[in-house]
């Protein structure tokens, strides 16, 4: 008799790989979910949060309350009797957008009692003979195969880190993660992830982040055409963000006042050349209600130097 299984994936084009090449059989989650942007609660499954993020999607990303019941809050229901699963399965690559979204998972997890059944992670990252980062569904289907076979199963500890810092996550002091980034634990990518999102918060000395900079980078140091072409560079390299095309968008919006665009080049403005120079702050050009889980991005300062926060 087979085995009872749940596999809990990081979106539809997984899930469907999986299904269509046959490799594991059982019931799918698909967390369709992008909580590393947006105000967060710890219990994602409650009214208020549910009310909270579709609040936030329709505003920034006109995603309707009908679709976010449909496609996430929906899914749900595969998590009211943990107990007929043998094992759980997750299936998170190496980024923060689906570390975010893990922890997240792994809380309700948690919360549904899941303490008595195997968690295993599949994640992918670094491949070896390759040059970049690579996500599951970049895989080919024997390198998927292998992943597959090569899961970890998780810790009590590890399943008690990642609800912990969850928990942080949706907290107001974004200063207590830091001092997450060197535990130990089964997930490979955790500590790249938490440090990329400490990176999230504007620079003391620029008022933009890590990731904003890079993009002014970018454009001074490549021949590109226009900002078609720079949104293909800024999700080619990115790092460690996991940003999808709709999130992308807004983060380039936010750079047009430091970008001048030409008949045949995008160039940096005279206030993007100041950026990225580290010669002027402008923060007060830059501050808006946006939200990292529990905490106003514009509320805090990163130190480069020191790697460290500061409240405003």
């Amino acid at each position: 008799m087979g085995r009872n299984i749940l596999h809990i994936t990081n979106g539809d084009s997984l899930t469907y790989r999986l299904k269509d090449i046959k490799l594991v059989e059982g019931e799918f989650l698909t967390w369709r979910e992008m909580l590393c942007e947006g105000p967060t609660e710890i219990k994602v499954e409650t009214e208020s949060s549910i009310k909270k993020r579709k609040a936030f999607l329709e505003k920034y990303y006109r995603i309707t309350a009908d679709d976010y019941e449909e496609k996430f809050v929906s899914q749900f229901e595969k998590l009211d009797n943990l107990q007929q699963y043998d094992e759980v399965i997750l299936w998170f690559e190496y980024d923060l957008f689906c570390h975010v979204n893990m922890m997240a998972a792994i809380s309700l997890l948690i919360r549904k009692s899941i303490k008595d059944t195997p968690v295993y992670l599949v994640c992918s990252g670094r491949i070896e003979h390759e040059t970049k980062l690579m996500g599951l569904c970049e895989l080919s289907d024997s390198q998927l195969k292998e992943h597959y076979h090569n899961k970890v199963l998780l810790s009590l500890d590890d399943l008690e880190l990642a609800e912990y810092i969850w928990t942080l996550y949706c907290e107001s002091n974004p200063k207590k993660i830091a001092g997450q980034i060197k535990k130990h634990s089964s997930f490979e990518y955790l500590s790249i992830c938490l440090r990329a999102h400490l990176q999230r918060f504007p620079n003391m000395l620029t008022g933009l982040n890590v990731l904003e900079h890079n993009i002014l980078e970018m454009v001074d140091k490549y021949q590109i055409k226009n900002v078609k072409q720079l949104m293909g560079y800024t999700l080619e390299y990115q790092g460690y963000y996991g940003y999808g095309d709709m999130q992308m968008k807004r983060v380039i919006a936010r750079l047009f006042q430091f970008l001048d665009q030409t008949k045949d080049r995008l160039l940096l403005s005279e206030r993007g050349k100041l950026a990225l120079e580290h010669r002027k702050n402008f923060y007060n050009t830059q501050t808006l209600d946006w939200y990292y889980g529990g905490v106003k991005k514009y509320d805090y300062l990163y130190n480069d130097e020191t790697h460290t926060l500061l409240k405003l």
